[in-house]
C-alpha cells in the first residue's frame, strides 16, 4: 500500500480557520482530504498576515488538500454534499461557522444519518454549556486555560504566549480524538460524533493545570500545593546575554551541575554538595546566575553551545524565527521546503513534524485554489472487515510496551491506556523516570499518578542479557513500542526498528526526541526549554508591551504535551495502515519540528520579512488588561475596525490607533471592572474577551463544570482525590476512561511474568534475585 499511512482514508473538510489544521495533519499522513468551499472560497483564504494577497495561515493549513466548490442553494449541491459525507470516513466541521450549516445539516446530523461515519465538530467552547455562543482567539484560550497566568514577569502585566500555539495544540488534540474513533470504526463498524471544544483541547494539551509536569516543577512543588499560577520560577532555566545574542542553560542533574561548576573554575562559593540539588541551586540563583552571566558575556553563542556540549552542560542559543528557518540542522534533515504561496512567490515553510520510516510526511502540494478539484474522492474506500462486535474502547486488546519517560514519553502511553490499550510501562531500577521524583515525605508524585493511570509497571533491566531476551519475547506478543530516548539509545540496547521488526513484522515503533534521529543537532542534550530556545519559540514568547530582550517561556512545558499527541496520532496512523498492509512502521516526532510547525505562520511571516518579501500585516490587537482586585487580568481581542468601533461604544470613548495608547485607554475602563464582567459584556457585544484563570479557578469555571471535563481520581497513596480528565473529547459512543491507579515501580512484574511471558513463580524469583527483574518494594 502506497501514499502514506492514511492512504485511502477519506476526510471531508467542511471547516474553517479553526479546524483547517486538523485536515492538514490527516493530509500529511496520506488521507484524501477534500475541502468543500462556497463561491470564491472560505473566509480563511483572506486571513492576515498575507503575502502577495494570499493568507499565510491558509496556505500552510491547507497544503496537501483538494478543494471543490458546491452550491448550498441548489438541490444538486445539497445532494452531492450528503453523498460525499455518506462515502467519507471522517467529516471535520466547525459548527455554525462551518460549511455543513450552509447546506442545512451538521456534524451531529450526518453522524446520525450514516452510522459508520466519524464526525468531528470543532467549536471554540463546544456545542453545549453557558459559553457555547462565545468566541475565542488564541489570546482568549491562553487566558482561560491558565497558560497566560504562568507566563510573563513575576509581577505586573502577564505576557501572552505566541499566537498560533493554542490553535495548533487544539488541532492536534482534535485529530487524535477523531482518529481514535475511526480506529474503533475499523474494529466494530460504528462511527461516532465528537463535540470538540478548542478550549478543552488547550486545557488538556498545552500546559495542563491538572496533569503531567516537567521534572523540575515536580521537584519544587510541595505535597498538596495548588499553584496559583504566576511565574515564580523564571530563573530555573535562565537566559544570559552573550557577545552576539543570548543563550539558555538547563541544569537538572548533579552531573550537569558539576560540569557547570568546573566551567566556572570550581568557585568555593558553590562547593557545598547541597548544590547537587535543584532546590539548592534555585535558592542561590541570584548569586549563581550572576557568576554565569559574567562568564558568558564575552563569548559567542556558538562557542557557548560547543562549550556546553564538551562539558555535559545543556546550553542552547536563543535563535530568532528567521534564524531557525535558515539553520543548518533544519535544512540538513529535510524539515523545510519551498512552497508556492501565489503565482511567482515561493516561501520557506516547515514540512511537517512527522517522520515515517526515515522520511518526512508533510508538505507535498500547495493549498489548492477554490474549486480546483471535482467533488469526488480520488481513491477507493478504506475497507476493512469489522472483526469485534463487543469493542467498548478503540484500543481494547492492543498491547503496548512503553519505554517513554518524563512528559512527552510518559503521556503517550497514557493516551492509549485511557482508550483501552494494555500499556506495560517498562521501568529501570538504575535509571528511574524523572516523574518518579517526589517532594520529601511523598511516595509518588502527583504528576506520575496523573500521567500513568491505567498502566502496569514491569521492572526489567534491558541491559542484562536475560532482560533483553524477556523484552524480545514481549515484543513478539505486542503491537507497539513507545520510546523517547536520546537517538541511538534503542540501537545500543539491541532494539533498533530493524531488530524489532525482525522479531515482529507487525510492530509499530513510535519515538520522539528533541531534535530528531539525524542531523547536526541530533546528539544535543534536549530539554523543552532548550528546544524552545533553539527553535525561535523563546524569541517569540515575549510581547510588544514587555521590556526589550526579555523572554517569558521558562515555566511552560510546551512542546512536550503536543509532541506526545503528535506521536500518538502518527503511531495510530501506522496501526491503521497495518490493518491493510499487515506490517508495522517506524514513526518519529522531533520535538523541535513539532514546536516550529505549531507556529508556522509566525515563522513564515518573519522569514519573509527578513528576506525583504512584503507582508500584509494583521493589525489585530490582542491585549492584556488590569481588572478589579489584586493581580487580576483579562484579555480582549480587537480583530478589526468593526471590533474597535463596538469596543469604543461599550466603554464610551474614542480609541487611539497607536497600540500603547490604545492599551492604556482600554485599561482605564477595565481596571475598575471585574474580569468576568468584562468578558461577559464584551462577548455579548461580539468581541472575544476572557478572564485570566489560574489553576484554582478551573474546577468551578461554569463551562468546565457544565461539560464535566474533570472527575475526581482516587489513588491509595494520596489522601485526597485528584482532578483528572477522562478522555480526549466527549464521544457519543466511546465511554470515558477507567481510572485505575498509576503503579509503583515493578508493581505488576510478577503478574506480567506469569500471564504474558508464561514464567513460573520459581523462574520469576530467580530473575528477581539475579537483578534481571524487580518488583515493588515490600511486595512478595
Amino acid at each position: 500500500m502506497s501514499g502514506g499511512l492514511l492512504a485511502s482514508v477519506r476526510v471531508l473538510d467542511l471547516g474553517g480557520a479553526s479546524s483547517d489544521g486538523v485536515g492538514r495533519l490527516f493530509a500529511d499522513l496520506g488521507a484524501d482530504v477534500l475541502k468543500i468551499e462556497l463561491g470564491d472560497g472560505t473566509a480563511a483564504r483572506r486571513a492576515l498576515p498575507a503575502i502577495a494577497g494570499e493568507s499565510i495561515a491558509f496556505a500552510i493549513n491547507n497544503a496537501n488538500k483538494r478543494s471543490a466548490v458546491l452550491d448550498p442553494d441548489s438541490a444538486d449541491g445539497r445532494r452531492r454534499l450528503v453523498a460525499l459525507a455518506g462515502t467519507a470516513d471522517i467529516v471535520v466541521d466547525s459548527g455554525n461557522t462551518g460549511t455543513a450549516a450552509a447546506f442545512g445539516t451538521s456534524a451531529a446530523a450526518l453522524a446520525e444519518q450514516f452510522g459508520h461515519l466519524v464526525t468531528l465538530s470543532i467549536t471554540d467552547f463546544g456545542a453545549t454549556g453557558p459559553y457555547s455562543s462565545r468566541q475565542a482567539t488564541d489570546a482568549v484560550l491562553y487566558a482561560m486555560s491558565t497558560a497566560l497566568s504562568r507566563t510573563g514577569p513575576t509581577t505586573g502585566r502577564p505576557v501572552l504566549p505566541p499566537e498560533g500555539v493554542a490553535s495548533g495544540t487544539a488541532a492536534v488534540q482534535a485529530a487524535w480524538s477523531a482518529l481514535a474513533a475511526f480506529y474503533r470504526r475499523l474494529r466494530d463498524g460504528r462511527g461516532d460524533y465528537i463535540d470538540f471544544s478548542r478550549f478543552e483541547g488547550v486545557l488538556q494539551s498545552l500546559d495542563p493545570p491538572f496533569g503531567s509536569e516537567g521534572q523540575a516543577a515536580v521537584g519544587l512543588k510541595s505535597a498538596g500545593e495548588l499553584w496559583r499560577g504566576r511565574p515564580r520560577n523564571q530563573h530555573i532555566y535562565p537566559i544570559f546575554a552573550c557577545k552576539d545574542g543570548h543563550v539558555r542553560i538547563c541544569l537538572l542533574s548533579a552531573r550537569q551541575w558539576r560540569g557547570m561548576r568546573g566551567w566556572l573554575g570550581e568557585p568555593e562559593q558553590f562547593a557545598d554538595p547541597k548544590f547537587d540539588t535543584i532546590a539548592a541551586r534555585y535558592a542561590a540563583s541570584r548569586e549563581l546566575n550572576a557568576a554565569i552571566a559574567e562568564l558568558f558575556a564575552s563569548q559567542t553563542m556558538d562557542t557557548l553551545v560547543a562549550g556546553g556540549q564538551a562539558r555535559g552542560v545543556p546550553v542552547a542559543a536563543v535563535l530568532t524565527a528567521a534564524e531557525t528557518l535558515t539553520s543548518e540542522h533544519f535544512r540538513a534533515v529535510g524539515a523545510l521546503t519551498d512552497l508556492a504561496i501565489s503565482d511567482g512567490v515561493r516561501v520557506t515553510v516547515p514540512v511537517g513534524p512527522v517522520v515515517v520510516d526515515g522520511r518526512h510526511a508533510g508538505v507535498a502540494r500547495p493549498a489548492p485554489t477554490a474549486g480546483a478539484d471535482d467533488p469526488d474522492w480520488a481513491a477507493g474506500p478504506f475497507t476493512v472487515e469489522a472483526r469485534d462486535d463487543d469493542v467498548r474502547r478503540p484500543f481494547d486488546g492492543l498491547r503496548i510496551l512503553d519505554l517513554g519517560v518524563i512528559v512527552a514519553g510518559g503521556e503517550l502511553g497514557r493516551l492509549f491506556a485511557d482508550l483501552g490499550a494494555e500499556v506495560i510501562k517498562v521501568e529501570s531500577a538504575a535509571y528511574p523516570d524523572g516523574l518518579r521524583q517526589t517532594a520529601p515525605g511523598m511516595t509518588m508524585s502527583r504528576s506520575w499518578a496523573l500521567t500513568h493511570r491505567n498502566e502496569q509497571s514491569l521492572g526489567l533491566d534491558l541491559r542484562h542479557p536475560e532482560g533483553a531476551e524477556l523484552f524480545r519475547r514481549l515484543v513478539a506478543e505486542s503491537d507497539a513500542v513507545f520510546a523517547n530516548f536520546k537517538p541511538g539509545t534503542l540501537e545500543s540496547l539491541g532494539f533498533s526498528y530493524e531488530q524489532l521488526r525482525a522479531i515482529n513484522p507487525r510492530i509499530v515503533l513510535a519515538e520522539s526526541s528533541a531534535y530528531g534521529a539525524t542531523g547536526p543537532w541530533s546528539d544535543r542534550m534536549g530539554y523543552g526549554p532548550l528546544v524552545r530556545a533553539a527553535t525561535g519559540v523563546t524569541w517569540l514568547w515575549t510581547s510588544q508591551d514587555a521590556e526589550p530582550d526579555s523572554f517569558y517561556d521558562a515555566t511552560t512545558v510546551f512542546p512536550d504535551h503536543v509532541a506526545a499527541r503528535l506521536t500518538a496520532v502518527a503511531a495510530l496512523a501506522a496501526l491503521i495502515r497495518r490493518e491493510h498492509s499487515g506490517t508495522g512502521a517506524h514513526v518519529h516526532i522531533p520535538q523541535a519540528e513539532a514546536a516550529v510547525n505549531q507556529l508556522a505562520t509566525a515563522y513564515v511571516a518573519e522569514a519573509a520579512r527578513a528576506a525583504g518579501v512584503p507582508v500584509t500585516e494583521d493589525h489585530a490587537i490582542h491585549g492584556v488588561y488590569p481588572c478589579e482586585g489584586d493581580d487580576e487580568w483579562c484579555v480582549i481581542s480587537v480583530r478589526s475596525q468593526a471590533d474597535r468601533a463596538v469596543l469604543s461604544t461599550v466603554i464610551g470613548r474614542d480609541l487611539p490607533d497607536e497600540r500603547a495608547t490604545f492599551i492604556a485607554a482600554v485599561s482605564e475602563w477595565t481596571h475598575a471592572q471585574d474580569k468576568a464582567d468584562v468578558a461577559e459584556i464584551l462577548q455579548a457585544a461580539g468581541i472575544p474577551a476572557a478572564p485570566m484563570n489560574r489553576a484554582v479557578d478551573i474546577p468551578t469555571d461554569p463551562q468546565v463544570a457544565f461539560r464535566r471535563l474533570y472527575v475526581e481520581m482516587a489513588h491509595p497513596l494520596f489522601d485526597a482525590p485528584m482532578l483528572s480528565e477522562t478522555g480526549p473529547a466527549p464521544y457519543t459512543g466511546i465511554p470515558t476512561a477507567e481510572l485505575r491507579p498509576a503503579p509503583m515501580p515493578g508493581e505488576q512484574t510478577r503478574q506480567i511474568c506469569q500471564e504474558v511471558l508464561g514464567l513460573s513463580a520459581e523462574d520469576t524469583d530467580r530473575l528477581i534475585a539475579d537483578g534481571v527483574l524487580f518488583t515493588r518494594q515490600g511486595s512478595p
